[in-house]
């Protein structure tokens, strides 16, 4: 494994982007020319992103009807189906990009390879959330279905952890784009 050892100014909860060295696609393929013509990998992958990126507003949108006066049966009847979705969706997401596309996408381009080990490592932080996020979850749900006091107590801190969770899953979205569309786009995947 390669020694990344200067790499902590990129870890996930510091980082505002990526070092030009890891931008070397994206300059060649910049987001404005990935509207139109996408390799259908490279729009299926934006697509499912957006997927996520909504279902993070759509749960931080919960959270906050909740707060301005909503109902906790409101809030646990609709935030636990979601986040359940979301979580099974993103670490089924993650499983085949870290276990199947990233090691092709090593092979087709091997320079990329330090941009790939970050979006690995990304990926376990943000697994470490999803726990966090599942186990948060679980307490709420638990609290509600038992009509415990520090119910809503629960749904403060699962939604401490969303707010936590988000930026650090935005920013790396953002940051796996930059790698995997142009790279899609320019070098393409074997089917």
């Amino acid at each position: 494994m390669p020694d990344h050892s200067d790499d902590a100014g990129l870890a996930l909860a510091v980082r505002s982007g990526l070092p030009a060295e890891m931008l070397y696609l994206r300059d060649a393929h910049p987001r404005d020319r990935w509207t139109t013509g996408l390799d259908e990998t490279a729009a299926f992958w934006l697509q499912m992103h957006g997927g996520f990126r909504q279902h993070q507003t759509h749960m931080a949108g919960l959270v906050d009807a909740w707060r301005g006066g909503g109902e906790l049966s409101a809030l646990h009847r609709q935030l636990v189906p979601a986040l359940q979705a979301f979580l099974q969706h993103l670490d089924g997401h993650h499983r085949i990009e870290s276990g199947q596309y990233f090691p092709m996408m090593r092979r087709i381009e091997p320079r990329i390879g330090h941009g790939l080990d970050l979006l690995d490592r990304d990926h376990d932080v943000i697994h470490a959330e999803l726990e966090a996020l599942f186990q948060g979850g679980l307490d709420f749900h638990r609290a509600v279905q038992s009509n415990a006091v520090d119910a809503a107590d629960r749904a403060e801190r699962l939604s401490d952890v969303l707010a936590r969770a988000q930026p650090l899953l935005l920013r790396h979205l953002e940051d796996e784009e930059d790698i995997v569309i142009p790279l899609i786009q320019l070098r393409g995947l074997p089917h």
